[in-house]
């Protein structure tokens, strides 16, 4: 049986799919953006840039935070609800 919280939490994962779905889905554009140019910076340099990488990786953490926040595997809220996941 669903406790009288997990209900409300229930109906939270709605404003949670709007906002961080926007967020997550308009941010993974400037992933796609930056992965080409941190390819074409390995291709003609040799090296990737470590940054861009670690960026990306970012992006990468949140939107696995979302997906299990969506799917019910944790309770814990994916961007902007939550600091971003930095390692």
């Amino acid at each position: 049986m669903i406790k009288k919280g997990e209900r409300k939490e229930a109906w939270f994962r709605i404003i949670v799919l709007i906002i961080s779905g926007i967020a997550l889905y308009l941010w993974g554009y400037v992933i796609l953006f930056l992965t080409i140019i941190n390819w074409l910076v390995a291709v003609f340099s040799g090296k990737y840039n470590l940054g861009i990488s670690e960026f990306c990786g970012i992006w990468v953490k949140e939107y696995s935070r979302f997906l299990s926040y969506m799917t019910f595997q944790t309770n814990e809220r994916a961007f902007p609800f939550n600091p971003l996941i930095k390692k």
